[in-house]
Formats: C-alpha cells, sequence, structure tokens
C-alpha cells in the first residue's frame, strides 16, 4: 500500500517533496543527535533525537517509508 504522507515528531510529510535526507549527526551545544530533511522549495526540518539509538531508528523508518513510496 502506498503512503503519500508520513507523520514525524509532530510534522506530517509528504513524501514526493522529499529531495535529501542526512545521515544522523550529533547535534551542538550537547542536544543529542539529530538528522535533516530538505524538501522541494528550500523548506528543511530539523529533527532532534535524545539518544543515538532514537534518531537512527526514526531516521531508517523514514528512508523505509521513502522507499516504499517508488
Amino acid at each position: 500500500m502506498k503512503r503519500d504522507v508520513y507523520d514525524i515528531q509532530g510534522y506530517a510529510i509528504v513524501l514526493d517533496k522529499v529531495i535529501h535526507v542526512t545521515r544522523v549527526f550529533e547535534s551542538e551545544n550537547n542536544e543529542g543527535f539529530q538528522f535533516n530533511i530538505r524538501l522541494s522549495g528550500e523548506a528543511r526540518l530539523t529533527l532532534k533525537h535524545p539518544d543515538l539509538a532514537e534518531a537512527t531508528l526514526q531516521r531508517d523508518l523514514f528512508i523505509k517509508a521513502l522507499r516504499s513510496d517508488e
């Protein structure tokens, strides 16, 4: 089943507008870990998580949703 929208941290992201997803990296000022999602129209979402495992899991699930949308 195709999903056009993915919900993460209160955002509803239209999957066909996603241009780039960064790797998980450590946020500045010890704010945990994050990854960024760049959307068409130069919009960017920064998704921060308290630990590396949670950030990695959320990114992996998002990538899986993107791949299943193709």
